[in-house]
C-alpha cells in the first residue's frame, strides 16, 4: 500500500471511530493493540499493517472486514461463514433462543428443498479423475 492508501484507510478509521464515539486509548483497551499503533494507522504510517490488528480494529467499529482489507490493499476471505457463526456474529445483540429459532427455520427450509446446510463435504462435488 503506498503511502496515499495508507492515509485514506487511516482517514477512514479515524472517521468511524469518531462515528463510534471512542478515543483511541479506548480503541487500544478494546482491541489489545497499543494506542500509538492505532494513532500511526490513522495517521497514515503504516504501509503494511497487521491484517490480525486490522480484524480486530475492525470488529470494535463495526466495519465488513472485506472493506477494511480491501482498503488495506489485502485480499479478503473468499470463502462465507456457515449460517450460525454468521447469525451470531451479524445479531449478536438478539437472544439466544431467538438465534436459535433463527437456526431451527433455516435448517427446516434447508431441508425441504434439499439442500445441505453446510455446503458439499470435502469430495463430494467433485467428479473423479478419469
Amino acid at each position: 500500500m503506498n503511502q496515499c492508501q495508507a492515509r485514506r484507510l487511516g482517514e477512514w478509521l479515524r472517521e468511524r471511530r469518531h462515528e463510534v464515539g471512542i478515543g483511541t486509548t479506548e480503541l487500544a483497551k478494546r482491541t489489545g493493540i497499543n494506542d500509538a499503533t492505532i494513532t500511526r494507522l490513522e495517521q497514515g504510517a503504516i504501509a503494511s499493517p497487521d491484517p490480525h490488528k486490522l480484524r480486530l480494529i475492525s470488529h470494535e467499529l463495526d466495519l465488513k472486514l472485506a472493506d477494511v482489507y480491501a482498503m488495506a490493499g489485502y485480499a479478503a476471505p473468499t470463502d462465507l461463514p456457515s449460517f450460525q457463526p454468521y447469525l451470531r456474529r451479524k445479531y449478536r445483540d438478539l437472544p439466544d433462543d431467538a438465534i436459535e429459532d433463527l437456526e431451527q427455520a433455516f435448517k427446516r427450509i434447508v431441508k425441504k428443498h434439499g439442500f445441505e446446510p453446510d455446503g458439499p463435504r470435502n469430495g463430494e462435488d467433485e467428479t473423479p479423475d478419469n
